[in-house]
């Protein structure tokens, strides 16, 4: 059986498993809709998103304006099909950041010991103390407010959790009888560590890197909304969400329709994350 059969056996396999889990299945076909929206959707739409007219300022949901117009008169669904990317993007960096550093750090903790692993451990702990949000307004305080800072701030309280479940994935399989075999065999530490416990790992790697994306674009939300994050016109969610909160009686649309995707995006993520750990479970196969 050749490699290209062996992973669409695997895949097949895995997807039956998936499938078991309805709400996960959704929440991953939800997942591939909004990236395919958030992909496409800035080429079709024909409306630009900075585009001011305070003709119609405020007017609720029509047939011309499907999500109605904030208080500059601009498109909501405009600006939402356009932060929608924005938005995605920086919870899927920082956390692809995140992980990389986490998984460094957890391997090399894991699979060393000794001080090394007190010292790295001991520096998760520090970050671990201190709440993913609050951490992330500190470097943003610091840095100052923009996409890349964001990105980073997100990034930093992702490490301590990838190296957390790194490190304790490599202690159980660096302790195996293959792996011993490979060091008499005389093979050097980075081969046994990246061509056999980091493949061994990469199941809840999946899992925790889908599941912390919710987390991330919360958080970036989350900074928009305080402004600390995308800086106006930026559409990104967040910050289309902070612009309706002095017009959440008059025109709820303008907050609401941006709440609602930011909502969609960590059900999606959460639920299929939770579906990931079933399917990846050896338990379950």
């Amino acid at each position: 059986m050749n490699e290209s059969s062996l992973f669409w056996n695997n895949f097949k396999e895995f997807y039956k498993r998936l499938a078991k889990n309805k709400t996960a299945l959704i929440g991953g076909y939800l997942i591939l809709f909004l990236i395919i929206v958030a992909i496409v959707g800035p080429y079709i739409t024909t409306t630009d998103p900075s585009q001011v007219d305070y003709a119609v300022k405020l007017e609720g949901p029509s047939a011309e304006h499907w999500f109605g117009t904030d208080h500059h008169g601009r498109d909501i669904f405009t600006r939402i099909i356009h932060g929608l990317g924005i938005t995605m993007i920086i919870g899927v960096a920082s956390t692809i950041l995140g992980g990389i550093v986490g998984i460094l750090l957890g391997i090399i903790s894991g699979y060393y010991g000794g001080r090394i692993d007190t010292i790295i451990m001991r520096f998760m702990d520090i970050l671990l103390a201190f709440p993913g949000i609050l951490l992330a307004l500190a470097l943003i305080s610091i840095l100052g407010a923009s996409r890349q800072n964001v990105i980073i701030a997100i990034a930093l309280f992702a490490v301590p959790t990838f190296a957390r479940i790194v490190r304790g994935s490599t202690l159980s399989v660096k302790n195996l009888e293959y792996i011993d075999a490979m060091k008499a065999l005389g093979a050097s530490d980075i081969r046994i560590i990246s061509l056999h416990i980091l493949p061994n790992i990469l199941s809840p790697i999946i899992v925790q890197g889908s599941v912390f994306i919710a987390s991330a674009v919360l958080s970036a939300s989350g900074l928009s909304f305080l402004g600390l994050g995308e800086q106006p016109p930026s559409p990104e969610l967040g910050a289309l969400l902070s612009d309706g909160r002095d017009f959440i009686w008059d025109a709820g649309h303008i907050a609401f329709f941006p709440g609602l995707f930011i909502m969609l995006i960590v059900l999606a993520f959460n639920v299929f994350g939770d579906g990931l750990r079933d399917a990846l479970d050896p338990k379950m196969k």
